[in-house]
């Protein structure tokens, strides 16, 4: 491994159950198409042709809850901004190996594939798990470093992918694409406006057990440009579900409505305009095709994370959703669970400084989103509450 210091991600395997994987197999040279991926630009044309499947892509590992109610390592995704705004990385799947070029509005953007290819949108869930634990690193006040160490494991089971042999391939995959991938820009990082030339991470190693071949530990080294953006919060939070979209350009609508929409209660983009800033190589007419197809799947599964998305005219029209829809904050009282005073007191000397009611609201959402129920209301919610403070051990 890279010596000197790192910001090591503890891994949460332990809140999901096993899964039993051949002995070597995340080893193999196992070139087909992951089984976490569809993508959105090679379905085939017209209703006719396309998969009778799910929108989404079930929810592979749910975690283990016997007592405590708790979510995938507690932690909150970040994406950063400049890359959901602009076209960063390519929406297919196959080798792209074509140099992009993209201005608007005074941004300038070069991307140069490597050999392998350019980076593509699904490669882009390892710098959003990074950069998550990075933020989180950062808020709770401990020294970070841009070398980050983590298990394959840890990001598979957290990203909602396979552990099985596609998966680790697929990792190893995406990261000689994103070490590859060279980026010339003017965005801004930190408030400086600067040419940078870069890569989004610098370096990577991976250790594998000398027995069986499997993969254990994995280091990488993310770019400056990448670090200060992280730093100055310059980030964006990234509904779970994301992880669960099939589409590539599925993907790249959620984070183009994530970075503009934001909070607002609407946000409209033309047709001419999301084809630039998506990056797609598709015609004019097949990108409306497929957002059709992407409208009316989502008029009839309500799945799209955050935001409805519908069709007016020339504009693609991102709404935000009602907070808490379908949470527990919007629960009648007879179906949240009760907390004796007396637990709330408790919970404040475990959580100082916390807000024990928001921590309340988030337990009961999570609990809800889950569909477990809760039987000791008093004691899960203390051990939420040791969870949030980091002094629940390994169960």
């Amino acid at each position: 491994m890279v010596s000197g210091k790192f910001l090591r991600i503890e891994s949460q395997a332990l809140l999901f159950p096993e899964e039993d994987i051949p002995p070597g197999e995340e080893g193999t040279d196992d070139q087909r198409e992951p089984d976490f991926i569809v993508m959105q630009e090679e379905e085939p044309k017209g209703k006719a042709g396309k998969p009778d499947r799910a929108v989404l892509l079930p929810d592979r590992h749910a975690p283990d809850l016997f007592f405590l109610i708790e979510p995938v390592g507690d932690l909150t995704f970040k994406g950063d901004m400049a890359s959901f705004e602009h076209p960063i990385f390519s929406l297919s799947l196959k080798p792209d190996l074509k140099i992009r070029q993209y201005e608007h509005r005074g941004v300038e953007v070069t991307i140069t594939p490597s050999v392998k290819g350019l980076a593509n949108i699904y490669d882009g869930d390892i710098l959003i798990y990074l950069m998550s634990h990075l933020r989180r690193a950062m808020n709770d006040g401990r020294p970070t470093e841009q070398v980050i160490r983590f298990t394959a494991l840890d990001f598979l089971q957290s990203t909602n992918r396979p552990t099985g042999g596609s998966g680790y391939n697929a990792l190893r995959d995406g990261l000689e694409r994103l070490a590859g991938t060279r980026i010339g820009t003017n965005i801004k990082t930190g408030g400086e406006e600067v040419y940078h030339n870069f890569s989004m991470i610098d370096h990577f190693t991976i250790v594998r057990e000398g027995r069986t071949g499997r993969m254990l530990e994995v280091e990488v080294k993310i770019s400056d440009w990448l670090y200060r953006a992280v730093d100055h919060k310059e980030v964006l939070t990234v509904h779970r579900d994301y992880f669960r979209l099939r589409g590539a350009l599925e993907r790249k609508l959620y984070q183009l409505a994530r970075k503009h929409c934001g909070n607002q209660e609407e946000w409209q983009i033309s047709f001419d305009v999301c084809h630039k800033k998506s990056g797609t190589q598709s015609s004019m007419k097949e990108f409306r095709r497929m957002v059709r197809e992407i409208v009316e799947d989502n008029e009839r599964a309500d799945h799209f994370p955050d935001y409805t998305i519908e069709i007016e005219g020339s504009n693609i029209v991102f709404r935000r959703r009602k907070r808490n829809k379908n949470s527990a904050r919007a629960l009648g009282s007879a179906r949240r669970p009760i907390v004796s005073l007396d637990t709330y007191e408790k919970a404040k000397a475990i959580v100082p400084g916390y807000d024990i009611y928001a921590l309340e609201a988030d337990w009961i959402e999570m609990s809800q989103q889950l569909g477990q129920p809760i039987k000791n209301a008093d004691g899960a919610f203390l051990g939420y509450c040791r969870y949030r403070a980091g002094k629940q051990g390994k169960r």
